[in-house]
């Protein structure tokens, strides 16, 4: 439940494929709509950026709770600790909603808080702010580490990582608009054509790191398999 099959360096190897290899921006070009409207300023795009990783982190926690305890097949059968026999109980149509309602819940929270302690912050991000909570990136992520089946750890740090990596790909790209603001600029360029072209080219050089394979959980994994002959594993043990 809390590491399954994964060690500490799967679990950072995870950290390093969700914010460079399976960046969202990046690699799934989930999230444009913030990342190209609120991407001329680098401070307003910090701000973005760490109000997506709050945001994607703890909603990624409270969805995967939701999932383990309520949605999945099966997932209600702790309830039998109160004389109550819900193991055949499939919620499973109930996630979306449930999980946008979470996303939505702690945005509106958030917002109150930026509000209330940073409201220079507040009135930059305007309208963008709550539009977060209809960022595919948040509920794209929740919906793959739910997918991939992730344990408790493990689904922390692919959340966690994945909003870092939004991160970091808004703040690229806004210190890369403010330097092309006082650049000379075919002027058929100007404005959202250079910027996705800047975007794609982001996006080919996070195609170098393709290759790292440190997030594949530890166990008995078969390398080698021939007919008449016994299956050696990963470990260097033999399976029948």
């Amino acid at each position: 439940m809390w590491m399954g099959n994964y060690d500490s360096l799967n679990v950072f190897g995870l950290l390093l494929q969700s914010v460079f290899i399976e960046n969202f921006l990046l690699a799934n070009f989930l999230g444009m709509c913030t990342y190209l409207a609120c991407s001329t300023k680098l401070k307003t795009a910090n701000g973005l950026g760490v109000a997506v990783v709050l945001v994607l982190t703890i909603t990624g926690i409270l969805n995967w709770c939701v999932h383990r305890f309520v949605t999945a097949p099966g997932a209600l059968s702790w309830l039998s600790v109160v004389g109550l026999d819900a193991s055949d109980i499939d919620l499973s149509f109930l996630e979306f909603l449930l999980f946008i309602s979470v996303i939505a819940g702690f945005v509106q929270v958030l917002e109150i808080v930026i509000e209330k302690f940073t409201p220079g912050l507040y009135l930059a991000l305007g309208l963008y702010l709550p539009l977060i909570t209809v960022n595919c990136a948040i509920l794209g992520a929740c919906l793959f580490a739910v997918t991939r089946d992730y344990p408790f750890i493990p689904n922390s740090m692919y959340v966690f990582g994945s909003g870092l990596g939004w991160w970091l790909a808004i703040a690229l790209i806004a210190a890369i608009r403010e330097k092309l603001a006082v650049s000379d600029v075919v002027p058929a360029l100007r404005g959202m054509g250079i910027t996705f072209i800047m975007t794609g080219l982001m996006s080919m050089a996070f195609q170098g790191f393709v290759g790292i394979k440190l997030a594949n959980p530890t166990g008995n994994v078969v390398i080698a398999e021939k007919p008449g002959h016994e299956n050696i594993n990963a470990e260097g043990g033999i399976r029948d």
